[in-house]
């Protein structure tokens, strides 16, 4: 077993040779031996700890497999990978929290706080979450870096107004006060909060069209969607959506909401034929070929309406993350 940082691995070990001590930071590299195996039986090896040391040092993000925080103890380790333990590493709550307060925040004050969410994390917790994974929603992290920020004591009140998918990025705003929340909700049913997306989606979409339907719990297969022509059961759901970009087999285009529905673009455009880039749920209908990608292309990228305290007209933009780029990239034309 290769190391680095002059740490010998234990199978390597002499009598003269003192034991990795895993209260310091080291690295070791993964040979032949240990590959294939689960990260907690490398590290355990390793560092000649026990198990319990070695498994609670994963799960508290201690531990990095090239570079990247691992906290899953039987994520399996490849041959030449470098396995590192930082005994002063932040848990992971800690850093999601640090990450957020340093780069999330686009404005804050005492009835509104407009945030950057990023993809992969829930809005909220939706009662399904293993223990303390309610802990790691948005709107709990969101709530901790105001305590930061504004030395209060406790937990932060924070209202939730609206919602993004777990896979989408983008602007969304939460209320900090009772009144805000009845102010910003009542925008909000009357539709005068702006809400602009982009979305890659599948095929070419070349003029604006606007989509009227009703949604509901099962459209008939299943899934939610849209009521059949001429019903008007369900909820009302607007989608105003114009072509910006065509590209290789795909289009970008802006979707700018007059209703707020649950997954109301994704239904839209699927139901269209042109299911966004990533879609894994509604696309039954889609006969197409499907283009790859990590996770579904939508972005909140415009985010307006009016201070609940002030009523200054408010308005914030925000460009799509990295991984929406480098698929925007893949298909420019």
């Amino acid at each position: 077993m290769a190391t680095s940082g002059g740490t010998t691995a234990p199978n390597a070990q002499s009598a003269d040779v003192p034991k990795p001590d895993t209260k310091k930071k080291g690295t070791w590299t993964v040979d032949q031996e240990l590959a294939g195996g689960p990260l907690d039986a490398a590290l355990r090896a390793l560092t000649s700890s026990s198990w319990n040391v070695a498994r609670d040092a994963i799960r508290t993000g201690k531990v990095s497999v090239d570079g990247d925080v691992v906290t899953e103890i039987i994520a399996p380790v490849r041959r030449g990978e470098a396995i590192t333990l930082d005994p002063t590493a932040p848990r992971p709550r800690t850093r999601a929290v640090l990450e957020l307060a340093q780069d999330s925040v686009v404005h804050l004050d005492g009835a509104v706080v407009v945030v950057r969410k990023p993809s992969g994390i829930s809005t909220i917790p939706f009662g399904d979450e293993a223990p303390g994974q309610e802990l790691m929603t948005f709107d709990a992290l969101v709530r901790e870096v105001i305590a930061r920020r504004t030395s209060f004591r406790g937990r932060a009140p924070l209202g939730v107004v609206h919602r993004l998918d777990k896979d989408t990025s983008g602007l969304l705003v939460f209320t900090r006060t009772v009144d805000a929340k009845k102010h910003l909700t009542q925008q909000f049913r009357d539709h005068t909060v702006l809400r602009e997306y982009v979305a890659i989606v599948h095929g070419i979409l070349d003029r604006e069209t606007t989509y009227r339907t009703h949604l509901v719990q099962d459209r008939g297969d299943g899934l939610r969607g849209s009521a059949q022509r001429g019903r008007r059961d369900g909820q009302l759901a607007i989608t105003h959506v114009k072509p910006l970009q065509a590209l290789k087999g795909a289009t970008l285009v802006a979707c700018r909401l007059e209703t707020g529905r649950t997954h109301q673009i994704r239904i839209h455009l699927s139901e269209a034929g042109h299911p966004l880039v990533g879609e894994v749920v509604y696309t039954r209908r889609f006969r197409g070929p499907q283009i790859p990608a990590l996770r579904t292309m939508l972005h909140a990228r415009r985010l307006g309406f009016l201070h609940p305290t002030s009523e200054e007209e408010m308005r914030w933009e925000d460009d799509p993350p990295a991984d929406f780029r480098e698929v925007l990239a893949r298909l420019t034309i």
